[in-house]
């Protein structure tokens, strides 16, 4: 399967009968799968519907969908509250015997809030149906186009990685082969502390120094650090080769890897061991970065 990111962006549109729809759909990272809609007032109907293409397609992510819909075809209808506008011409009626004033206007009593309506006229039920079955493939069509740019990304995504985890490993080659880690420039490092102890004083015990020598040269050994990230990068390795949703493992893969990293610099005896330790640390945070956005 392959990879994909949880940043991207789509849109569709389309007609129904007297209705015309725009979707527009954007992503970005999350934990999980929050998908966040926006409708029109008595469009509900569609929510579930929406909500299940998006569980079926998108695994993690945050989405942020958007539904614009109007009746371009269609032309309004002015209707008027014959009963707002009997009672106003009753109370003109009394008033008029009662004040001494000119008849009202026609346009006036128009004016006045309540007499007259502009409404969109009526829908039928297949109408309302058939939009709704039309808004629901729409947001299908847009999902697609979502997922098809978030697998772009991920397939970039899966190439930065691929390149991160080839300077692990050589990394770890070079750490593997540091001159520092030969036995027997250890045990002159040792040696050369020991000596320098012994002639500084004489209370120094040789077989405590000794003992202390053996449990030092033991604790600098990166042996078993060496051994995990090379594991941890073979792992990730193969569950890039492998695609589908992997970020979550992935991500748990990268602080395993900052773990060893951590330890490897923390026992560090010489220069350029330390130095790659420091590589590895910030080639691993490269790393962790772009897991961050990879679904």
């Amino acid at each position: 399967m392959p990879l994909s990111s949880m940043t991207g962006f789509a849109r569709s549109h389309g007609a129904a009968g007297p209705y015309a729809f725009v979707w527009e759909i954007k992503s970005v990272n999350a934990k999980g799968l929050d998908l966040r809609l926006r409708l029109p007032s008595g469009w509900d109907a569609i929510e579930q519907p929406v909500r299940a293409k998006a569980t079926e397609m998108l695994t993690r992510g945050t989405v942020y969908a958007n539904l614009a819909i109007e009746r371009p075809s269609l032309q309004p209808v002015v209707r008027v509250n014959d009963q707002v506008l009997a009672a106003l011409l009753a109370t003109v009626d009394r008033l008029a015997r009662q004040v001494d004033a000119d008849p009202p206007r026609l346009d006036g009593i128009l004016a006045i809030r309540g007499v007259v309506e502009v409404v969109e006229p009526d829908e039928s039920e297949e109408e309302r149906q058939a939009a709704e079955t039309a808004v629901s493939a729409g947001f299908g069509e847009a999902l697609a186009g979502l997922a098809a740019m978030r697998r772009h990304e991920g397939e970039a995504l899966g190439r930065l990685l691929a390149e991160r985890l080839a300077a692990l490993a050589a990394l770890a080659a070079r750490a593997e082969h540091a001159p520092g880690r030969k036995p027997e420039a250890v045990r002159e490092r040792l040696a050369n502390q020991i000596a320098l102890l012994l002639d500084s004083s004489d209370r120094f015990d040789p077989d405590r120094l000794h003992q202390e020598a053996i449990l030092i040269a033991a604790k600098a050994d990166v042996r078993e650090e060496l051994d995990r990230l090379n594991a941890h990068v073979a792992q990730a390795q193969h569950l890039i080769e492998k695609g589908g949703a992997i970020g979550r493992r992935l991500d748990f893969l990268a602080q395993e890897l900052n773990r060893e990293s951590n330890t490897l610099c923390a026992k560090a005896n010489d220069l350029e061991l330390t130095s790659i330790g420091l590589e590895l640390k910030s080639t691993v945070e490269q790393f962790r970065e772009q897991v961050q956005n990879l679904e």
